[in-house]
């Protein structure tokens, strides 16, 4: 009998450790290594250590991915977005990452003023709105 197939938004660490397993033997075979590592920059309340902002993503065979980065309108224009980014960058660079990617529906300025590319485009659900891709080189500068 054939295996099911099913689709879930639940997808317990079991699952994500089975097929990171599984996938890694392909990877192995191109890079020599199964290194995928998440990684959050946190922005905490001081008092409460409550998380309200940050960064969130993960590392992979040389490749940094921003999945999603907050920040409460309190704290923008103080130049902690910018921080926070940069602390998320340097991370991946310490993890040997070489190029960084992201996709985003807002402020992409805010992502080509601390130096992302934009790779193109995308049509989102609201007319007038785009999904814009960007990536960075990570390489240290010379």
């Amino acid at each position: 009998m054939p295996p099911n197939i099913v689709v879930t938004d639940v997808i317990p660490p079991s699952v994500i450790n089975a097929i990171e397993r599984g996938s890694e033997g392909s990877h192995s075979l191109i890079a020599s290594t199964g290194d995928r590592r998440p990684l959050a920059v946190l922005l905490n309340q001081p008092e409460t250590q409550r998380v309200v902002g940050g960064a969130i993503g993960l590392s992979s065979l040389g490749l940094l991915f921003l999945d999603a980065f907050f920040l409460p309108e309190q704290f923008r224009g103080r130049g902690l977005g910018t921080m926070l980014l940069r602390e998320f960058e340097e991370e991946g660079r310490r993890r040997g990452c070489r190029t960084a990617f992201l996709y985003t529906i807002s402020f992409p300025e805010f992502y080509a003023g601390n130096g992302w590319k934009v790779l193109g485009r995308t049509p989102y659900d609201r007319p007038g709105t785009f999904r814009v891709f960007m990536t960075k080189s990570l390489k240290p500068c010379s």
